[in-house]
């Protein structure tokens, strides 16, 4: 016994007693001791509940960036515009005027009454037969309240003679009661001569047309172009990538179409290439996002002006620069929507007329942003709303307006 506990020593066996030997080379089996086993269990438990967790997400977490909608939770004062302050001239309007009945006729004035919409005029005016039954469908009905833009049909373009025909054909619609001329953004992208060739925005062989325009005193509303993001790559680096993934027939390859910059300066070419004529860049020019630049057009080229249609978005998202940029530029800028709806006007009227901030726009693929309010003071605002579409159309009824 030991001395000092009184129990009899342990006795370690000498290296290989008590077992089988073992053979040279081979090696004894490892003994996992109880907790080095425990935690060996969890860690493959909790692989498996990870893989588990990986292979099923939450419903909630399968949601896409198109899917997307958050739901504001800022608490800012809102003050919504129903009706614009001033009787207005949309000058960006579209209509199937011949195929309208009566009662949608009647039903589309008394939501213009609503808007405070004195006068639409319809760019989808057509010509000849077309252009006069719709003026009798519509104007007929309502006296005052619809203008027409006549249209071009670019096919035949190289013909001998096709322009003169072109202006000849204007010069009739315009007696027939059509009060300006609506040029569609197939110029310069898809429409084709004779030889099948891209007929450029200032190809020479349409002068006549602008020439004849200006003779008459009625403005060209021109469209050329799309929104340049249409031609950048279609990668998460576009800022209109959720409206090319809804709308891919929106994307531009370059195979395909010339460039933005190609168009675009085509359609600035030709404002500078007939002085005498007004010419109203639909869309801002799809400028809108370059306000810098377009200034400095709007500087160089006197008879060049713009229309909002579409691109209230581009605004709303810049106040502070906006407003300034509207409050010098206020002669050169005229009201338009484009396709028709009487909510969506709402929102033009606040970003106008308010300085609420940090507001829906209508159709969040076209701007994944908040509107905020220009707060426009009253002189710009009748610039806008009307004083320069009566400047611009003749045939608009000034008794409608104040003043």
């Amino acid at each position: 016994m030991s001395r000092s506990t009184g129990t009899c020593p342990r006795h370690r066996p000498a290296p290989g007693a008590g077992a089988p030997a073992l053979s040279h080379g081979a090696t004894a089996p490892r003994v996992r001791r109880p907790l080095a086993a425990a935690l060996f269990a969890a860690a493959v438990v909790a692989v498996f509940v990870a893989a588990l967790t990986a292979a099923a997400p939450l419903a909630a977490q399968e949601v896409t960036v198109v899917e997307y909608d958050p739901r504001n939770t800022l608490v800012v004062p809102e003050n919504p515009v129903t009706r614009a302050r001033f009787p207005f001239v949309d000058i960006h309007g579209h209509q199937r005027a011949s195929r309208m009945s009566a009662e949608a006729v009647d039903r589309l004035v008394a939501e213009m009454d609503e808007l405070n919409m004195a006068v639409m005029v319809n760019l989808s005016g057509g010509s000849g037969i077309s252009l006069t039954d719709g003026l009798a469908n519509m104007v007929g009905r309502h006296p005052s309240r619809f203008v027409f833009f006549a249209n071009i049909n670019f096919f035949g373009v190289g013909e001998p003679g096709w322009g003169e025909e072109a202006a000849a054909q204007l010069e009739e619609d315009v007696r027939n009661g059509a009060a300006g001329l609506k040029i569609f953004k197939g110029l310069g992208m898809a429409d084709r001569d004779t030889d099948g060739n891209r007929i450029p925005v200032d190809d020479p062989r349409l002068a006549p047309v602008w020439d004849k325009a200006g003779e008459l005193g009625i403005p060209v509303l021109i469209h050329s172009a799309d929104p340049a993001e249409f031609w950048q790559p279609h990668d998460r680096f576009n800022e209109r990538w959720l409206e090319l993934q809804l709308r891919p027939r929106r994307i531009r390859p370059p195979d395909q179409f010339p460039s933005f910059e190609q168009i675009i300066g085509e359609q600035h070419n030709l404002f500078r290439n007939h002085p005498n004529t007004n010419f109203i860049a639909a869309h801002l020019g799809w400028l809108g996002h370059d306000l810098g630049r377009l200034g400095e057009l709007l500087d160089e080229i006197p008879n060049m002006y713009v229309g909002l249609g579409a691109v209230i978005y581009e605004l709303g998202r810049q106040p502070r620069f906006a407003s300034q940029w509207l409050a010098q530029y206020q002669d050169r800028v005229l009201m338009g929507k484009d396709s028709y709806n009487q909510e969506e006007f709402h929102t033009y009227f606040r970003v106008f007329e308010t300085a609420d901030e940090y507001f829906d726009y209508y159709r969040n693929y076209h701007a994944f942003w908040q509107m905020y309010g220009l707060d426009l003071p009253d002189e710009v605002l009748r610039k806008i709303y009307y004083e320069n579409a009566l400047k611009l159309v003749p045939a608009i009824d000034r008794s409608l307006f104040p003043g």
